[in-house]
């Protein structure tokens, strides 16, 4: 058994660490709050954007616009497809970011050539795992210059990660772009999400009750309905990065203020343990003590 010493520090270095664990669950808590309230107060805006771009195809369905091009000329294994994954910059998280990377490989190796694909990662954690575990590859695709954080997320970099991918896509250097995040589905249950960004389907912005577009009278749009769209797709798009990037954001809270609140339930126990260790030491000390102090004053009186 260690001695009264060894325990007595340990207890200290685990109460030291309770406190960590504590403050970090707090911390989680707090940004999590923020993130949610910065969410729904943007959401009015990109619900109501999403109805003006429907209503916008309902009028006129024959529109032709880029970002609704699906190059339907490139087979399959030649499309150049663009990923968006979503990690977070640090761990302590769980397993947030070992199944967010994970689910990111599953889709890969469904890709038939892995080569036409471009990962543009944000955190941390993800950008150092892609660039280390595909450093081997015949063609390295983790875009270098896509250095974003994920650390509270805002409209801006929601608008520069935006202009990036449309960019690419308009110059054909990219065929899909797809979004990889983890979705919040309540506070205790996580799940990896892939939604496509480009190019754009119809089917995205509601359809009749027969599954249809609806057919209305046409209506006129200055300059063109394609220059309307164009003003409204990338503000759109900013919107569902913006959205993925706040849910990814929550879950990392989510899982971080579990596993504090796991590491904390378990620091509380050890220090239950090694209180009672420290106890008996210190019972089996006083009792050798006045064992000894006994046996030497049963000799005193034997030698007097």
């Amino acid at each position: 058994m260690a001695n009264m010493r060894e325990i007595r520090e340990r207890i200290d270095s685990i109460k030291q660490i309770l406190k960590i664990t504590n403050a970090m669950y707090l911390i989680s808590s707090s940004k999590l709050k923020k993130a949610r309230k910065a969410l729904d107060s943007t959401e009015p805006y990109y619900y109501k954007l999403q109805e003006t771009i429907s209503s916008v195809l309902e009028h006129t369905p024959h529109t032709r616009q880029m970002y609704f091009d699906r190059r339907t000329d490139i087979p399959p294994e030649k499309r150049k497809k663009g990923y968006i994954v979503i990690t977070a910059d640090k761990g302590l998280c769980g397993s947030y970011n070992h199944n967010i990377l994970k689910f990111t490989e599953q889709e890969l190796a469904k890709s038939p050539d892995i080569n036409n694909c471009y990962l543009f990662v944000l955190g941390h954690v993800g950008r150092m795992y892609f660039t280390s575990r595909l450093k081997n590859s015949s063609k390295p695709f983790v875009d270098g210059e896509f250095l974003y954080t994920t650390q509270n997320p805002t409209l801006y970099r929601a608008m520069e990660i935006a202009r990036l991918v449309l960019e690419k896509f308009e110059n054909r250097e990219l065929d899909e772009v797809y979004v990889i995040y983890t979705d919040m589905i309540n506070s205790s249950v996580q799940e990896e999400r892939m939604i496509q960004l480009l190019p754009f389907s119809r089917k995205h912005f509601g359809k009749a009750p027969d599954g249809t577009m609806k057919k209305l009278p046409k209506a006129s749009f200055l300059p063109s309905p394609e220059e309307v769209m164009a003003h409204l797709i990338p503000n759109y798009t900013k919107g569902i990065i913006y959205g993925a990037m706040v849910e990814a954001f929550c879950c990392e809270q989510q899982s971080r203020m579990t596993a504090m609140d796991a590491a904390t339930t378990s620091a509380k126990d050890m220090i239950k343990e090694l209180s009672l260790l420290y106890n008996r030491a210190r019972q089996g000390a006083i009792t050798q003590e006045i064992t000894e102090v006994v046996s030497g004053s049963g000799a005193l009186s034997a030698n007097v």
